[in-house]
This record gives structure tokens, sequence and C-alpha cells, in this order.
């Protein structure tokens, strides 16, 4: 333990010299983060007092990576809020309905015919299925789309995707997580999981006067304190009855954000957001070895495929439904396409359900390659559909789409 802070601080060097990178040729810090984890770790080297093996801090960087786990999602459940969610409109559950039922059934067709066990074939699913809400802002942001029509769509589409992992997780969590090997056993564990996450919304909302009064703290460092305090508290209560921590943190913003204080919240958390972010996206990087990826080369390179046909599908169907043009169809498609932090707290929920160790390695190929192909083809939309408008004669619609919703832009951060 000697060296344990000189190691930590050569971790977060490297992850810093990773953004700046990223930031330097404008592309999302994701896979940088990510990259820089899987090339150090065990298998590196040690070079005098620099140990790029992390030997000792490993698992002190994994309990870093595991809070930064907890503030994304309370950010996002900061920033969307249950209120919002109820009041996005139709738009918003006709095309996040269309687009995770597309994905969500390819990944559950890709996990069958890949052969894998009923557990490994949900969580798969959920690698597939859920996009990266840090890239969809970034991409938006640099590619100067935060006005177009159809990003009311892609903020919706979102959002309703933070409902559907709320859902899915909290099943999924007391499934893999549970002890029971019966159906009932299983079933019974879920009802309870998805009980607390209803119980918390509900009973949340009631409290909010009650919560504007206890919050009314004038001192910032007592405000993060109560804040952080019962943040960590409800996350580790949640585990307990085998919901997963993230959606405990999760829920635990959306009923935050609708008191009057969620935007000093939003504020004060964002620093550590982004720092605890950044490190877990290290940590997951960290925790796999190259070369034992090989073995997941073609699983994550059908699931890139299976996804981009998906995207492509969905964002057709989504942006004309709600009356959007083929080629605002095609952007939506794309923009989502990003995976990152959510695939990435889904295989850490079946690597802590002690499933196949394959998750793993093919969560890591399938984030790293979708991470850099979603901001790639966001780019090249407009030749992307030039070149199938050709082919295919696309006649779009005359009519302009109104998806009655206005979804706040997440703002723009490294991760």
């Amino acid at each position: 333990m000697d060296h344990i802070i000189l190691e930590v601080g050569l971790a977060i060097a490297l992850i810093a010299a990773g953004g700046l990178i990223a930031t330097k040729i404008k592309f999302s810090v994701i896979p940088f983060y990510i990259l820089i984890g899987m090339a150090v770790g065990p298998h590196a080297m040690n070079f005098w007092h620099f140990d790029f093996r992390f030997i000792e801090s490993a698992p002190f960087i994994d309990l870093l990576g595991r809070i930064g786990v907890l503030f994304l999602l309370f950010y996002l459940g900061i920033e969307f809020s249950i209120g919002r969610l109820i009041k996005s409109g139709k738009s918003i559950v006709t095309g996040g309905s269309i687009y995770i039922g597309i994905n969500f059934v390819l990944g559950l067709l890709l996990g069958i015919i890949a052969g894998f066990p009923i557990e490994e074939i949900l969580v798969i699913a959920g690698i597939t299925t859920i996009s990266s809400s840090a890239i969809v802002a970034k991409v938006l942001v640099d590619l100067k789309r935060t006005a177009n029509t159809e990003t009311e769509m892609v903020l919706g589409i979102t959002m309703f995707e933070d409902v559907f992992l709320a859902v899915y997780l909290s099943i999924l969590s007391g499934i893999v997580l549970s002890d029971s090997s019966s159906v009932w056993g299983v079933l019974l564990t879920a009802s309870i999981a998805l009980g607390f996450m209803l119980f918390m919304i509900i009973v949340g909302r009631k409290a909010v006067p009650l919560l504007n009064k206890l919050l009314n703290i004038r001192s910032n460092e007592l405000f993060v304190l109560v804040v952080f305090g019962s943040l960590f508290l409800v996350a580790g209560f949640s585990e307990t009855i085998h919901v997963a921590e993230a959606i405990g943190a999760l829920l635990f913003g959306l009923v935050l954000a609708d008191t009057k204080h969620a935007k000093r919240i939003e504020h004060l958390i964002l620093p550590f957001r982004d720092f605890f972010g950044a490190i877990f996206f290290f940590s997951f990087g960290l925790s796999i070895n190259p070369l034992e990826m090989f073995g997941a080369i073609w699983l994550s390179l059908a699931a890139v495929l299976l996804t981009l046909v998906g995207n492509f599908i969905a964002g057709l169907m989504a942006g004309r439904s709600a009356g959007l043009s083929t080629k605002q169809s095609f952007n939506i498609g794309f923009t989502i396409m990003g995976r990152g932090e959510f695939s990435i707290i889904m295989a850490n929920l079946g690597k802590a359900g002690g499933l196949m160790p394959v998750l793993q390695s093919f969560t890591a190929l399938y984030v790293l390659i979708m991470a850099i192909l979603g901001p790639l083809l966001s780019k090249e939309s407009k030749h992307v559909y030039n070149f199938m408008d050709n082919i295919f004669k696309f006649k779009d619609s005359k009519r302009r789409g109104n998806t009655n919703v206005n979804p706040k832009l997440p703002e723009e951060s490294g991760t």
C-alpha cells in the first residue's frame, strides 16, 4: 500500500491525457478512457515507482469507478425528472417503444443464436439496446444540431430509454443477483425490486414539499454532504434488496429533480460526475485483458451489424411516425447509435452475478466500436442519406413533424 496514492495519481494523469487527445481531435472521450485502461493493467510494465500494472490500487480505482456510476445515473435523474417524463407526450412513447422494441428483440436473437444461457441473453439484450446519453449529447453539441427539428425526438427517445433502463435493470438485477434458483424465487425477487422502484417514484413525488424544506440549507458544504450522504444510503440500500445500486441513484435523482433545489444540485454534482465518471470508464478498461478479447470478436461484430441495422430501421420508423422527413429520420438513427456507460453498467451487473466472463470482453469491444461509429456516422449522415436516396429514391412527406416535447439537452461533459 506504499505507492497507492502514486498509482492513483498516475491513473488520473493517464485519464487526463486521453481526454486531451480526444478533445484535440474533437471526438468522444469515452473510447479513449477505455483504451487507456486496457493498455495498462496486470499485463503492462513496471517502471521504477511508476507501476502501470495498478495491482495495489486496482480495488480502490474500482471503488471510485462504482462511485462514478452512481453520479452518472444520479445526474441523469436530476436532468429528466419524473414529471417531465410523464408530460413528454405521445411521440416519445411511440418513438421510444419502436426504438427499444427493435433493438431489444435483435439483442435477444443475438444471444439465442450464439447459444448463451437465459441470464446472459438478457444481459446481452440490455447491452445492445441502450444508447449512451453522454455520446448523444456530445454529438448534438459538436455537430450544432441542438436546434434541429429531429433533436426533440432524439432527446425524447433518450428519455424513454431511461425509463426502460430503470424498469429493466431493476427486474434484471433481481434475476441475476438473486440467490434463488426456482422460477417463483426469481419472480419474487424481481417483484421486490420493481416494487422498490415504484415506491421510490410514488412516495418520492409526495415527499417533494418535505424535501424542499429539508434541503433549504444555505451552506454548500452541508448541502453537498446531505445530498451525497442520502444518495449513497439509497443506492446502498437498493443493493441489499437486489436492485442495482445504479438504479437506486437514478431513482433518487428523479425524485430530487422535482424539488426547487434541482438546479443547485445539478450545478454542484457536475465536477463529481465528470471526475468519477472518467475513472469509471478507465476502471472498466483496466478490467479487460486485450489478449482475451479475441474470443469475443465475432460476437461483437455481429452485435455491431445488428445495431447498425436496428438503429437505421428504428430511426426511420420513429421519425416517420412523428411526421419527420426521411433525412431527419436518418439523423435520429445515427445520433443515438453510440453505446457507452449503460452497456458497461449491464456488463458489470453480469460480472457481479457471476455470469460468463466473455460478457466483459464482448462489451468492451462492442462499446469501443459503437462509440467510434456513432459520432462518425452522425457526422456523415448527409452523405449516407444521399447515397441511400440514389438507390431507393425516398419520397419525403411534406408534413413537418411536431413531437410535442421540449426536453432539455444534457450539459456537455467529458464523459
